[in-house]
């Protein structure tokens, strides 16, 4: 069988790359391939399905029928483990092969399994990548009194949070000195792990596992100190890698993700990379980087859409960005995490210890090139705007402490440029979910 669009997942880049295509193409065929048995959800709702405040229902990212209405065949349950460039074909798991003319791979990441010795796929082990591991966590929450989440990222704190309000003892292992280390600095950490000892949450720094004990479940786990904690729930959240397998011995261009330009091509012509499992350009820090995140993989998949129809767009204003809470404790970071001690950065910021509010802005050549909102982070789309446009903020960069910063602390003339220019031809960025 050959297309002439095929799309190796069905995540949020594929999603777009199917939308993007249809806009301009009705009548080419376009299959869809994917290793999950599951119509496309999102990965970002799985915790709120766990915590029952959203149906089963709610979790899918489009219409049970959106691939028909789209006129899209679909392969899933089935596993995509090469791709023939001669022949312009992927190599299916069950032996089958599938002819492209354009492909988008969009495989997203794979968690990281640190080696633990007598870790051997016990049923009370899960890494909260996928449905599938909610399914278990839910099912083995019936059960279930005590947890150790090994991980104190993202992913791991927002699992800490769920089962902590499931009445669950919860532990967080962590083997860096503070939780979040990779996407906030010491002080929104700090305030983070004391929102977690307010709830009842266990955290332990420096440290990790060495061994688990139990051969069909984990009773009990040994850490590097010696120490050891009894658990019916293990999660791993210890990260997340680029899933680059299916480009294995091709000459398709990887470093730590597949390498993509502006136009989301590959270095092998015809074949696009988006999401998790791609290197995209950061327009704050210059380079490509792989970025997690679930707004960007979507519009890198409609950016790939737009160009294997031939229409040219970029992807220009990428950049790390990130919005998360922790019992009702919010945070936005954006562009570069950048330490107080930075000589390369000027850094303000701005702490209300009794009422828990952190602001704080590093700028470049007066420039912002990252800044983190915690407690209140209302209208963090400006500076999300700020920075896109590379606005100089010198003039009133003491303004961008203020609880209440505006549109009216801007000069006329900037102001007027940003609420004019929201969308330029060719720049596809969603803001809204930043706006307050």
């Amino acid at each position: 069988m050959r297309y002439d669009y095929v799309i190796i997942g069905n995540s949020a880049g594929g999603i777009g790359c199917v939308e993007a295509i249809r806009e301009l193409d009705e009548a080419s065929s376009v299959a869809v391939i994917a290793a999950e048995k599951y119509h496309a959800y999102s990965r970002a709702l799985i915790p709120y399905y766990l915590d029952g405040k959203i149906e089963l229902d709610k979790i899918y990212y489009r219409p049970h029928d959106f691939y028909q209405k789209m006129n899209v065949e679909t392969h899933l349950g089935v596993k995509a483990v090469g791709i023939d460039i001669n022949s312009r074909e992927v190599l299916l798991e069950d032996g089958v092969r599938v002819g492209f003319g354009k492909l988008l791979i969009a495989t997203g990441g794979k968690p990281f399994i640190p080696p633990i010795e007598g870790l051997s796929g016990q049923k009370n082990v899960f890494t909260f990548l996928k449905l599938e591991d909610a399914l278990g966590v839910k099912e083995t929450l019936k059960s279930a009194e005590t947890s150790l989440i090994l991980g104190g990222g993202i992913i791991g704190l927002m699992v800490a949070e769920v089962l902590r309000r499931k009445g669950l003892e919860v532990i967080v292992v962590e083997l860096a000195d503070r939780v979040l280390a990779p996407v906030v600095d010491p002080i929104t950490s700090k305030l983070v792990q004391e929102k977690f000892a307010e709830n009842g949450v266990g955290i332990i720094l420096q440290n990790t596992i060495a061994k688990v004990v139990g051969e069909k479940e984990v009773e009990r786990v040994i850490l590097k100190d010696g120490s050891e904690l009894p658990t019916d729930l293990l999660i791993l959240a210890v990260g997340v890698r680029p899933n680059t397998e299916v480009v294995r011995d091709t000459p398709i261009k990887v470093n730590r993700g597949i390498v993509v330009d502006k136009y989301m091509e590959t270095s092998v012509k015809g074949i696009y990379a988006c999401g998790d499992c791609a290197e995209i350009y950061d327009f704050v820090f210059g380079a490509n980087r792989v970025l997690l995140l679930w707004p960007t993989a979507y519009v890198g998949g409609r950016i790939a859409g737009f160009n294997m129809c031939g229409v040219r767009r970029e992807l220009t204003h990428a950049t790390s960005m990130n919005a998360m809470h922790f019992f009702d404790f919010y945070i936005v970071s954006a562009g570069l995490n950048v330490p107080n001690d930075s000589d390369e950065f000027e850094v303000i910021y701005k702490l209300d210890e009794e009422r828990k509010i952190y602001r704080k802005f590093a700028l470049k050549d007066g420039e912002i090139a990252g800044f983190i909102l915690a407690g209140k982070v209302d209208r963090a789309g400006i500076f999300l705007k700020l920075m896109k446009e590379g606005v100089k903020v010198t003039g009133f960069k003491d303004k961008l402490l203020k609880e209440d910063f505006g549109y009216v602390d801007l000069s006329e003339e900037i102001r007027w440029d940003l609420l004019a220019d929201k969308v330029k031809l060719g720049v596809v960025y969603e803001y809204a979910a930043y706006e307050a």
